[in-house]
């Protein structure tokens, strides 16, 4: 997974890993564009990618995720979403956005004329139940925190209505 210091040491085991969006620019504020992201997640859910928690901010995610294969998951999950959330960006002519995924583009990425997200996913092995539950309340404290909402199930994009027993965006593994 890039030129990250952080590695996915068992590809089959449950991650906390975190997504930004290159030089945290705010691509996150439209339905559609997290529509993208829930999209290729359904998708690899198909594929027998497990989602046991996420949230979407304005300019990163954090997920909670198991599969046979995380590494490659990842990597298809953030080539693919770049790629159509360029193609969004390019469409409606979101010219901000695309000079500065231009601008702070790392100068080894010479095949693109864009870097969307930064280079790494930050794994975190979650290692026992403690650990779970922590990632888990984390996760869904983080636009309370940030101010966005004053209750956790109040954030459309996250799981914690689905750990309240409502329907959320996508539909999540609780079994872990």
């Amino acid at each position: 997974m890039g030129r990250s210091r952080y590695k996915i040491t068992q590809a089959d085991a449950t991650h906390f890993v975190t997504l930004t969006v290159l030089h945290w620019i705010p691509v996150f504020t439209r339905p559609q564009t997290v529509d993208i992201l829930l999209e290729s997640l359904r998708f690899l859910m198909g594929e027998g990618l497990k989602v046991h928690a996420y949230v979407i901010l304005e300019n990163h995610l954090h997920l909670i995720l198991q599969s046979p294969q995380l590494d490659k998951d990842m990597a298809r999950f953030k080539s693919f979403t770049a790629r159509k959330l360029l193609a969004y960006l390019e469409q409606h002519q979101v010219k901000t956005i695309l000079e500065q995924l231009e601008f702070y583009k790392k100068a080894h990425k010479t095949d693109r004329q864009y870097q969307f997200w930064q280079e790494g996913i930050h794994p975190e092995l979650i290692q026992n139940e403690a650990m779970m539950l922590q990632k888990i309340e984390y996760i869904h404290h983080n636009p309370v925190k940030r101010g966005y909402v004053d209750q956790a199930v109040h954030w459309r994009y996250s799981s914690a209505r689905n750990y309240e027993g409502e329907v959320g965006l996508i539909d999540i593994d609780k079994c872990w």
